[in-house]
């Protein structure tokens, strides 16, 4: 074993793509300690997705003062990896996240305000390819808060301008997006959503994601009217339909906020993850590829880390060896997708209550197997095919 290619998902709600590397990375170099390891953690969109892109292929971390969900000033940040091409990842949840709004949640309340000065900051240092990670936030205003600090406008009946959000937007009777920032049109903007949510319904942002953001059943119906109210505006204003657009109702419309203001394609995360970090590229002459997450499926093939990743490694003929927390019965056709081969780091019949306690000592007792099984092939063998 010379080169190993290191992708894992997190294990959520125990370990971070950032750790899962760092057991996996000690676990082989245990047992080969010359192997060149690349270690590529991915994280979904929130929390974390800034870091995942830095520590896989470098870069700078930028602070920089904006506003929060409620517009206070606050100190925000996003990320300039070093990709060769002035690429900018903003992570929405840095400053319009749900822990942002914690003990005062309230999405008919919250801005995205933040997330347009991240971006127009990005375009001041010359950035012009952006990735906007949406996922984990505390709004549902459909981007116009994103949208307004980059030059949009939004007008009430009164003919007065105001600045949307999710309790008011069934107010906006014209929209006029002429003085957005004209450096958007020459920037590549991508959205990383991992939902096909549409903007409202029963399906859409405030059903589905706004409870969790602090609604009740009222304000769910409130917040619903408002999406459907902002899609028409929208359509009759920017020509643009996105009230069936799959992704349109991720993080409280964000989703089609993104495609309508600032054209952004949306697209699912291991995607923007695989093309921003040139996996093709840095897999070149893998012995074997590792990836894993919380709990193997039949929706890992669906957009998922596994999916994304098995599609490269079966193209290439690279082994690709997934190591989960939990397999399910259900695993669609994995094996003919590209995985080799896929193992759950449980060891007993346990409640997940119970198993999160140990899945640092479990994930690397799984790998320490796999890899004591791959020395006795190797030193067997002598370096023929598996």
């Amino acid at each position: 074993m010379k080169k190993v290619v290191l992708i894992p998902d997190s294990f959520k709600g125990t370990l971070s793509s950032a750790k899962v590397c760092e057991i996996m990375s000690k676990c082989i170099h245990n047992k080969f300690p010359d192997c060149e390891i690349v270690q590529i953690p991915v994280a979904d969109g929130g929390e974390g997705t800034v870091d995942c892109f830095l520590q896989a292929v470098g870069g700078q971390k930028r602070s920089v003062t904006v506003c929060g969900p409620f517009m206070e000033r606050i100190e925000s940040f996003y990320g300039i990896p070093d990709t060769g091409d002035k690429t900018a990842v903003i992570e929405m949840a840095a400053c319009a996240g749900l822990p942002l709004a914690e003990g005062r949640e309230n999405p008919e309340l919250t801005s995205t305000y933040g997330v347009g000065e991240l971006i127009a900051d990005a375009l001041e240092q010359g950035c012009r390819n952006i990735i906007i990670g949406l996922g984990g936030s505390s709004t549902n205003d459909g981007g116009c808060g994103m949208a307004a600090a980059l030059g949009a406008k939004f007008y009430g009946e009164d003919g007065e301008a105001f600045l949307p959000v999710g309790g008011t937007l069934k107010n906006i009777k014209r929209i006029d997006i002429s003085g957005l920032d004209r450096r958007l049109k020459q920037t590549c903007i991508t959205a990383m959503c991992d939902i096909d949510n549409p903007l409202y319904g029963a399906n859409g942002a405030a059903f589905i994601f706004g409870p969790q953001k602090g609604a009740d059943p009222a304000m769910v119906d409130r917040l619903d009217a408002g999406l459907r109210c902002l899609s028409r505006q929208i359509l009759t204003d920017l020509g643009t339909d996105v009230s069936e657009l799959p992704g349109a109702g991720a993080a409280g419309g964000m989703g089609g906020g993104a495609a309508a203001f600032l054209h952004a394609r949306l697209c699912p995360g291991i995607e923007v993850v695989l093309e921003t970090v040139r996996f093709e590229e840095r897999i070149e002459g893998a012995d074997v590829i590792f990836t894993g997450e919380g709990r193997l499926d039949y929706q890992s093939l669906m957009g998922k880390v596994v999916g994304g990743v098995a599609k490269y490694a079966k193209r290439d003929g690279i082994p690709l060896i997934v190591v989960a927390g939990s397999i399910d019965e259900r695993t669609g056709d994995i094996y003919g997708s590209g995985v080799s081969a896929a193992f759950s780091i449980t060891r007993m019949p346990v409640p997940f209550t119970e198993a999160r306690k140990s899945s640092e000592e479990n994930l690397e007792r799984t790998m320490e197997d796999i890899l004591r099984l791959w020395k006795v092939i190797d030193e067997e063998y002598a370096g023929a095919p598996l």
